[in-house]
């Protein structure tokens, strides 16, 4: 089981201020953490890769479309061009870091809304810009991992089924997408029985509870979910994925409005505790 954990329960920029953290995450036995790419330069993040060598972790990354101008669902050709040169900025941030897995919900900004579902032409914007990114990708050994996102965060891609279909039409073997817990128990009828038919084409798992909270702490069906996975043969990252309200920016984007642990020791020091048996149970 490869463990990892997202930096966003502390910033959405790390810089040399939240390197001591690493060597704490290390000491609990992750493998690795997730990185987010809201700034920055390549450059900027060779730092980043010195300080996760120095403690033995791996790295994977989050990133997101940041605004209209962006929005790989457009109808607009330049908009989808510069959609596209997001990706590859954040593919290259990535890669100065030597890392493995780029995942997030990149293909619209986050609470933009049509007033309708996808059309076939949006659909159609996600699958050119995603398929040249992963070709990209590819030349750094990089995989791409697409997120769908409950309703109320996103609609152009909501449920396990919509995201596998996106997979299958891009068409390249470093492209699949992200399977969330969180966005799961939203939005699937069966968040469970979605994983096996799906499991083709899920390349990176989130391991989130239903309440943002410390995994093992809510209401999220964790041993059916890795008995699914691991009878699956699931062999790539599980990234805890947790949000407090010590940062207030992130905290009204994530629609944090009240404190979900008592300290994120527990989040990072439990929630790793539990996921190693659980995965180990299955």
């Amino acid at each position: 089981m490869l463990l990892g954990f997202n930096m966003l329960l502390w910033t959405p920029n790390v810089t040399e201020e939240h390197f001591p953290l690493f060597a704490k995450l290390k000491k609990v036995g992750y493998d690795g953490v997730e990185i987010p790419l809201f700034e920055g330069t390549p450059k900027s993040y060779r730092k980043v890769a010195q300080a996760l060598k120095d403690n033995g972790l791996r790295a994977t990354a989050v990133a997101v479309i940041p605004d209209a101008a962006r929005d790989c669902t457009s109808s607009k050709a330049s908009v989808r061009n510069a959609g596209l040169k997001h990706l590859k900025w954040a593919i290259d941030c990535l890669d100065a870091m030597n890392g493995e897995v780029l995942c997030g919900p990149f293909y619209q900004p986050l609470g933009a809304f049509s007033g309708g579902p996808p059309t076939e032409k949006e659909r159609n914007g996600i699958v050119e810009v995603h398929k040249k990114a992963a070709q990209y990708a590819a030349k750094a050994g990089i995989k791409i991992a697409v997120e769908p996102l409950n309703r109320f965060e996103c609609y152009a891609l909501n449920t396990a089924g919509d995201a596998a279909e996106i997979v299958k039409r891009v068409a390249e073997p470093n492209y699949g997408f992200l399977y969330d817990t969180f966005h799961a128990n939203i939005e699937e009828k069966d968040p469970v029985g979605v994983i096996a038919p799906t499991l083709k084409q899920i390349n990176h798992v989130h391991v989130s509870e239903n309440d943002r909270g410390t995994p093992g702490k809510g209401h999220v069906p964790w041993k059916a979910t890795m008995k699914a996975l691991k009878d699956g043969r699931y062999d790539g990252w599980f990234v805890i994925e947790a949000f407090g309200r010590s940062l207030p920016a992130l905290a009204a984007a994530t629609r944090v409005w009240r404190d979900l642990f008592p300290n994120t020791e527990e989040v990072y020091q439990f929630g790793h505790d539990f996921l190693r048996r659980q995965w180990a149970k299955a």
